[in-house]
C-alpha cells in the first residue's frame, strides 16, 4: 500500500500518455508528508496502475455536449487511492489535494478540447486480510 488505480474511457489513449500520468502521480504521492514531516507513502509500496475501459457510457451520451458546441464525445477518469489506516484526516486531505492538483494539471489541455469528468477518491481500510510479500521495500529502507 498505497495503490492508486486509474480507470478511464479508452479514447483518452489517443490524446494523453497515461504512463506519464502514472509516473507523475507516483512522484506526487512520494512528496506527501504528515504533520511531523514524515513521508506518508512508503517508496517501495507506492504503485500506480491505469486501465482503459474499451466499453463505456458517460452521462447523456453526448447530447448536452453537442448542444454546447462540443463533439459530444465525453471522457471520464476515475482515480482511486487505497491506503492503510492510521493517517490523520489532515494528512488524507493533503494527499488528496496533492493528487487532485497533479490530475488537474495533467488533463488541463484535454479539458480545453473536450468534455471530461475526473473523480479522485481516497479509500482507507479496514482490511479483513492484508498480506504482503515484496523485495522492493529493502531497496528504500536503508538506514
Amino acid at each position: 500500500m498505497p495503490h492508486l488505480v486509474i480507470l478511464y474511457t479508452g479514447q483518452l489513449d489517443h490524446e494523453v500518455d497515461m504512463t506519464i500520468l502514472c509516473r507523475q502521480m507516483a512522484d506526487a504521492m512520494l512528496t506527501v508528508k504528515d504533520e511531523a514531516g514524515k513521508q506518508v507513502f512508503p517508496t517501495g509500496g507506492t504503485r500506480v496502475l491505469a486501465y482503459p475501459a474499451p466499453h463505456f457510457a458517460v452521462a447523456d451520451g453526448g447530447a448536452a455536449g453537442q448542444a454546447a458546441g462540443g463533439t459530444g464525445d465525453y471522457a471520464f477518469v476515475y482515480l482511486n487511492v487505497r491506503m492503510g489506516r492510521g493517517r490523520s484526516p489532515a494528512t488524507q486531505q493533503r494527499a488528496g489535494q496533492t493528487l487532485r492538483d497533479v490530475a488537474q494539471a495533467f488533463f488541463a489541455p484535454v479539458m480545453a478540447q473536450r468534455h471530461i469528468g475526473i473523480t479522485l477518491q481516497i479509500d482507507e481500510g479496514p482490511e479483513v486480510f492484508d498480506a504482503k510479500h515484496s523485495n522492493l521495500h529493502p531497496l528504500f529502507n536503508k538506514a
